[in-house]
């Protein structure tokens, strides 16, 4: 029976990955026990339970790059995480280990690599972060969804897999009934789905609520997941415009989500990106600019430069978002040509090529 922790977190970005990841692990193998480790308070301690697999939590927590004094506290927080992760292993005794990015994975792949334990890092960004850079030089795989990834890694480590992203995203059109229903709006109506990722996202919030009056005015609906942050300002907004705005501060039926969605906006998180790929949605991202090393753009910019979305920097996004959106609302030819394109961009087999590779570390 394989027994496989998976180490990560923080982000929704880094968390859906790692769930589906388990969940192929799974349909290979049934009797495969799986443990996930992530950070104390971070949302992998609510979702991973959720999805059926137990968490233990470490004290670990980021660098913070605004301010020095909120980083005294790291080397203590390094040192009890690492302590915390070298017992994990020991009680667990993995046979292979799963760094999915996030605060997490350094502690519990260094003690992973003290204790002989093969692991494999999967990088979900064009560019990759300083922890999965570091984590690379013990690493036997490295998973990557990008090309040019041996920028960062030794090419000999690197199997391009995708990332992988829910099952249920796969054939949305499907559910676009149900999905309508489930959202409470009109199947008749085109409809924009505004999505800023797992934390939701001010600048997309705040021009959305700038020209929520000019989509809908203009024949539009909108099924708009703000985060916790914006959500009362949100549904305060959203009450002058019944059946046709749907709000929430996060969309769990994202599969719903993409089944009514004509346009997307979004950020430009690799989970997103790769989630648009499968569910074949005409695009435009707005890039989160404060990104580790504005890996977003970069992100963004690989369907870009594929004519397989849109961009919209976030400085200009309150100027520019709503035009852009209903431009290309307008355009039915620029979106079917959208979707054609970032269809050929996506990876429906990543979770399971992943899991393969990790099965393939514990056979060697």
């Amino acid at each position: 029976m394989p027994k496989i922790i998976i180490s990560g977190g923080g982000t929704g970005g880094h968390i859906y990955p790692a769930i589906a990841i388990a969940n192929a692990l799974k349909e290979i193998n049934p009797a495969t026990e799986i443990l996930f480790v992530g950070a104390e308070g971070k949302m992998e301690m609510e979702k991973v339970p959720k999805a059926g697999y137990p968490i233990i939590g470490l004290p670990i927590a980021g660098i913070n790059r605004s301010s020095i004094a909120a980083n005294l506290s790291f080397p203590a927080k390094l040192i009890k995480s690492l302590t915390k992760a070298q017992e994990v292993i020991k009680n667990f005794q993995p046979d292979v280990a799963i760094g999915v990015g996030g605060y997490a994975s350094g502690p519990l792949l260094l003690a992973a690599s003290w204790k002989g334990i093969p692991y494999l890092i999967q990088e979900q960004n064009s560019y990759a972060g300083v922890t999965n850079k570091f984590l690379a030089k013990k690493a036997q795989k490295i998973c990557v969804a990008y090309p040019r990834m041996e920028q960062f890694f030794p090419a000999s480590k690197i199997q391009m897999t995708g990332n992988p992203v829910r099952k249920d995203i796969l054939n949305v059109a499907a559910k676009r009934n149900q999905a309508f229903e489930h959202f409470g709006l009109n199947p008749a109506i085109p409809t924009v789905l505004v999505i800023g990722g797992s934390q939701g996202a001010r600048t997309i919030n705040e021009s959305i609520d700038g020209g929520l009056t000019t989509l809908v005015d203009a024949g539009y609906q909108v099924v708009w997941q703000t985060g916790k942050l914006y959500i009362e300002r949100a549904q305060t907004v959203a009450e002058l415009f019944k059946g046709k705005v749907f709000v929430s501060d996060f969309i769990y039926e994202m599969d719903f989500a993409y089944a009514v969605a004509d346009v997307v906006v979004s950020r430009a998180g690799a989970l997103s990106v790769s989630e648009l790929c499968l569910a074949a949605k005409p695009a435009i991202l707005v890039p989160f600019p404060a990104a580790a090393e504005d890996h977003q753009t970069k992100n963004a910019l690989s369907l870009v430069d594929n004519d397989a979305a849109l961009l919209v920097k976030d400085s200009k996004a309150r100027e520019e978002l709503i035009k852009v959106t209903l431009d290309l609302l307008k355009d039915t030819a620029k979106q079917e040509r959208l979707s054609a394109n970032i269809q050929q961009l996506a990876k429906p087999e990543a979770a399971y090529e992943i899991a393969q590779q990790v099965l393939a570390l514990i056979q060697r």
